[in-house]
């Protein structure tokens, strides 16, 4: 199992330690230091079964500054979007947690890090 934190977040801190907690081995990728690459993020996208602006954080500063929200949303502006996030990893929603069995989640909830458990 990976998850892709950024340590100033609080939402990373609980998902590691509930990972932490339920005795899950997992290895941390610090993704602003180690950013995804385009081919990478299309992976995870087919995990998630979403599109790259799903996991978007259109609030950032570098999203106002590219004009995010003025974006298509079609499957043509894809790696458009896609680019973005390689270029910008601050912009990709976190924590992303990738399972060895194929699960992958946005683990925003404690209800979805819990969905990549062991049981």
């Amino acid at each position: 199992m990976e998850i892709w934190v950024n340590p100033a977040c609080a939402k990373c801190r609980s998902a590691v330690s509930m990972l932490d907690e339920a005795g899950a081995e997992y290895t941390v990728r610090k993704y602003l230091e180690e950013p995804p690459t385009a081919k990478e993020l299309k992976a995870v996208l087919k995990r998630l079964g979403l599109e790259p602006w799903d996991i978007t954080r259109t609030a950032e500063p570098i999203a106002k500054e590219l004009e995010l929200k003025t974006w298509g949303r079609t499957p043509a502006d894809r790696d458009r979007w896609i680019d973005a996030l390689a270029a910008h990893p601050k912009l990709i929603q976190r924590p992303i947690i990738t399972a060895d069995d194929g699960t992958t989640v946005v683990g925003r909830t404690p209800e979805a890090v819990q969905s990549v458990l062991p049981s």
